[in-house]
């Protein structure tokens, strides 16, 4: 079915943008062609799921804790409120004990019950100082750990030092003697940094083109290809996703269609790169790009 489909290649692939094309694709279980800012945000979003779970569990954690606290008070008012009726007890007794003289025996008994009291009541705020004990362990192992919070801290605000940074570089983009140029004159000058294998200025001519949606398929293509050729092969499957999606008919599709198949076997995407190898065979037969397909597929096989 994926082979027939190829005979339709590039239109009806890039139309339907299969998984083949899911590069830059954040919700991909294993994501590929992100861009520097992406694997930033990308990274984040790993942290914050970690802690929104830690944070979930621990909330119920603290709801179960905040219901044994309010027992345990509870336990406490109780009881303190059982010591200070025994002590009035005893004061009484003590008094009547004084004006009757003839009531030691009673006295003697009522103070032996009360110690006895007394001495439940010590047992039970041993097991009461126990019990928070336990508590205070558990919130210190449960909790969010300082480090973890000053770890994600770091990551947020390195995302946002990422972001404030390529803002600033289409600033000074915008500000750069490119401004005083046709984009024309952009394209030839970007073509020739190509040739010389200038990478850098070109990749910088080819985004204030596509800035200026000047052929911004062709400008993709030229980006996919510098970063092909500097082996950056995630980010140039996300630039031949644009560009073909951009234009599916440009003179360059075979090349980019090997390149993009190529990229895909070297980043391990094996069953995309068949995918897009017996797409460059079916749909351009009589090129030396089928040939370089043909065995690279042999190989892959």
């Amino acid at each position: 079915m994926v082979i027939s489909l190829l005979t339709f290649l590039p239109l009806t692939l890039i139309s339907a943008e299969p998984s083949a094309f899911s590069a830059g694709n954040l919700n991909n279980p294993n994501p590929y062609g992100l861009t520097s800012s992406e694997k930033a945000l990308l990274e984040n979003k790993k942290n914050l799921r970690k802690v929104v779970v830690k944070s979930n569990n621990q909330a119920n954690e603290v709801d179960s804790l905040r219901e044994r606290i309010d027992g345990l008070q509870t336990v406490l008012e109780s009881l303190s409120r059982k010591t200070q009726d025994n002590k009035i007890s005893l004061k009484k007794l003590h008094i009547k004990n004084s004006q009757e003289s003839n009531s030691s025996n009673e006295y003697d008994k009522r103070l032996s019950e009360f110690s006895q009291i007394n001495r439940d009541e010590i047992d039970k705020l041993k097991l009461i100082i126990s019990e928070l004990s336990n508590l205070i362990n558990t919130i210190n192992s449960e909790y969010v750990i300082r480090k973890e919070f000053n770890d994600l801290v770091k990551d947020v605000n390195r995302f946002k030092d990422l972001v404030s940074a390529e803002l600033k570089g289409k600033t000074a983009q915008k500000k750069s003697n490119l401004n005083t140029k046709t984009t024309f004159e952009i394209a030839k000058e970007a073509q020739k940094f190509y040739d010389k294998k200038y990478y850098t200025k070109a990749i910088e001519a080819y985004k204030y083109l596509i800035s200026k949606k000047y052929k911004p398929a062709r400008a993709h293509y030229m980006i996919g290809e510098m970063n092909y050729k500097r082996k950056n092969y995630a980010e140039a499957i996300a630039y031949f996703k644009k560009s073909a999606s951009l234009y599916s008919k440009a003179s360059y599709m075979p090349s980019l269609m090997l390149h993009t198949a190529i990229s895909m076997d070297k980043t391990g995407d094996k069953k995309n790169a068949k995918a897009f190898y017996n797409g460059v065979i079916k749909k351009y037969p009589d090129t030396q790009h089928a040939v370089e397909a043909s065995k690279k597929l042999s190989i892959l096989k």
